[in-house]
């Protein structure tokens, strides 16, 4: 569930569940389609989330391809990591880990207003022996981190314990490293010095140093307590820092009353801001520190890292973002970073990007010839050649037939007009910036267009025109696709969940719902055409039969079929381009898409219903999925406009 669709479709039924039951329906779902065997070619499909290389960094000797991590609170269960760990992430925590499971049946409180969610208990999970086997056998790559705590209240004897032996079953199950979460279950301050100034001991008595060890702290732990555990001469042990997302909800840390319940949500960036500048401000620059509250969208994530954190977990801001939220924040720290790095040089008209311009623009040249033909003569001389009858004589066998067939080659110039656009746009805006999105659109919907030339063989008719056609763009199809090394998006990109990103959303799926419809408009056309030609209305406003058209002249079929099969083919070549631009091409700011989508669409729509009202073939049934693709189109465009129209705000931000 991409954000276009949890933001508008999915989002406002789950929040009217049970919140345990909201996330269980998630993850089971989610779940279930990675483990599906087209599950990650789904996921990649209507996601595109996988992250820049720029963003791969080492964090305390753990090779991550991102800064951004995916908390164990959000799928305690590990129901659906081997799908989230496609979403973007760069590492996976799991926990909190207790020795024994820990259940509640307690109703999860989800406070949308203050976008905070309340657990009954900080340590639910299913115990070290569940967790450890999880993360022996997790489905993915990605770095997986254990976050262990002693059982609630524990004397510090048996929580060294405790931690010894479940530190000693996640070495042995391929965890990457530890955070090491004593502060919230200590009875008292004493309890949890006593704990981490024995820790050293058990870690080298049991070679667990070759492995990053991370002091987990709760955001709203107070600063005196830290400084004077990270002031410890025995401190050295933690390659890391951990700021944590749970902040109790009955009262102040150590306040025995307010029992296990915690909040996390917004108000965890503010602590978490405050725990990294005084981290930063006391300890070494090579410590590693970690974010884990408070990152609802990707300007909180570059708040954090601006103060100095050098990653941030997510855990509630996927709950009210989306799962494509990773994903933004990983394109918000790329576009930081690009700022340290010279713009590269354009590439030459000729090296690839310009022969796609010369395709578009002889896609376009070809649709408006093509239109000219079909609005006058409607039937080239070879035409009338193959099915031996002029003009006269199929105006006379049926009066309708010949506007059915300018009717058709119309739509198929505008079609064809719309492709032309929509490649010229692509190339000098997407190709030219060397972006693989705009590649892959342009690969994808060339490929079937090529192919769907031999359409036009199914009932036996070549075209002449459209074979030189094809003969003369194919070329330049090979020359742009060639050599052409992708290039990190270098525009501003959307930092804020505000309306008018939530408004954009509506608009991507009208868009994403369009290329659907239309590709599967267009494959069923191109099928039609290539066996049963005709479909019931056309029989009706033409007045006749199959049968009765194939005794008048048995070439006319083949003529009308290589018509339809054309159109078809184009259809899903346009519907295949505007997917993709729709699915991946989604950028605040981005003005020459909305342009794109604009003037690609209207040649499409204009020849469509025009020739449709000039002919008097205006059946409800035959024109209700263009008046449906037409409204997704207007109300696209409507919804998208502030969004790729105005700029975002911009930021200046240095990163270590």
């Amino acid at each position: 569930m991409p954000d276009w669709s949890y933001q508008t479709l999915f989002r406002p039924l789950l929040f009217k569940i049970p919140a345990r039951l909201s996330r269980s329906v998630t993850l089971t779902a989610i779940g279930k389609l990675g483990r599906l065997p087209a599950g990650s070619f789904v996921i990649l499909t209507l996601g595109h989330m996988e992250p820049s290389p720029l963003l791969a960094r080492d964090m305390a000797g753990i090779a991550v391809n991102s800064p951004v991590g995916l908390s164990g609170g959000v799928d305690p269960e590990g129901i659906a990591q081997k799908a989230l760990a496609q979403f973007g992430f760069g590492f996976i925590e799991h926990g909190p880990v207790t020795v024994q499971p820990i259940r509640s049946n307690q109703s999860i409180e989800n406070s949308t207003a203050a976008e905070t969610i309340r657990y009954p208990t900080y340590y639910e999970n299913d115990g070290i022996d569940v967790v450890a086997a999880r993360i022996a056998k997790p489905g993915h790559h990605l770095p997986q981190l254990a976050r262990v705590t002693p059982m609630p209240h524990a004397l510090p004897d048996d929580a060294l314990a405790e931690l010894g032996s479940m530190m000693k079953k996640l070495h042995t199950s391929g965890a990457a490293g530890f955070y090491v979460d004593v502060l919230q279950a200590a009875r008292s301050f004493a309890d949890s010095q006593a704990i981490l100034n024995r820790l050293p001991e058990l870690v080298a008595a049991n070679n667990y140093a070759d492995k990053p060890i991370y002091l987990y702290v709760p955001p709203d732990y107070p600063n005196e307590r830290l400084i004077a555990i990270l002031s410890n001469p025995k401190a050295t042990i933690w390659s890391g820092v951990v700021i944590g997302e749970a902040v109790r909800a009955g009262g102040s840390f150590g306040d025995k009353d307010g029992g296990e319940a915690i909040c996390v949500g917004r108000e965890g960036k503010a602590l978490a801001l405050d725990k990294i500048k005084l981290l930063r401000s006391m300890c070494d620059p090579s410590l590693v520190i970690k974010a884990g509250g408070g990152v609802h969208e990707p300007q909180d994530a570059l708040d954090l890292m601006k103060a100095g954190a050098d990653g941030v977990m997510l855990h509630s801001g996927l709950v009210y973002a989306g799962p494509g939220l990773p994903k933004r924040i990983n394109e918000a720290i790329v576009y930081e970073q690009l700022n340290n790095f010279p713009v590269p040089e354009t590439p030459s008209f000729w090296k690839h990007w310009g022969w796609m311009c010369l395709l578009g623009i002889g896609m376009m040249l070809g649709g408006i010839f093509s239109w000219i033909i079909a609005a006058t003569s409607v039937l080239l001389p070879y035409d009338l050649a193959f099915i031996g009858m002029s003009l006269e004589e199929l105006h006379q066998i049926n009066h309708n037939l010949l506007h059915f067939m300018s009717h058709d080659r119309i739509t198929l110039a505008g079609t064809m007009i719309s492709i032309g656009i929509l490649y010229y746009q692509l190339a000098k805006h997407g190709l030219r910036e060397g972006l693989n999105w705009a590649r892959t659109a342009l690969l994808t919907s060339g490929f079937v267009g090529f192919i769907s030339f031999f359409l036009y063989l199914g009932y036996g008719y070549f075209d002449p025109f459209h074979a030189l056609a094809s003969a003369i763009l194919l070329p330049m199809f090979f020359l742009s696709m060639r050599s052409n090394p992708e290039q990190p998006y270098r525009r501003s990109v959307n930092l804020c969940n505000d309306r008018v990103w939530q408004r954009a959303m509506w608009g991507q799926l009208c868009f994403v719902v369009l290329g659907f419809a239309l590709a599967i408009g267009g494959l069923t056309i191109a099928l039609v055409g290539v066996t049963n030609v005709f479909v019931k209305t056309d029989l009706a406003y033409l007045y006749t039969s199959f049968a009765q058209l194939n005794e008048m002249n048995a070439k006319l079929i083949p003529l009308i079929a290589h018509d339809r099969a054309g159109f078809g083919g184009a259809l899903l070549c346009d519907a295949l381009a505007i997917l993709i631009i729709a699915l991946w091409g989604i950028q605040q700011g981005a003005r020459w898409l909305w342009w794109t989508l604009l003037l690609g669409g209207a040649p499409g729509f204009y020849a469509g219903f025009s020739v449709h009202l000039s002919i008097g073939y205006t059946d409800f049934w035959h024109l209700s999925p263009a008046i449906f693709a037409l409204l997704l189109y207007v109300f696209g465009l409507i919804l998208l406009y502030p969004y790729l129209m105005k700029k975002p705000p911009l930021t200046s931000l240095t990163y270590k």
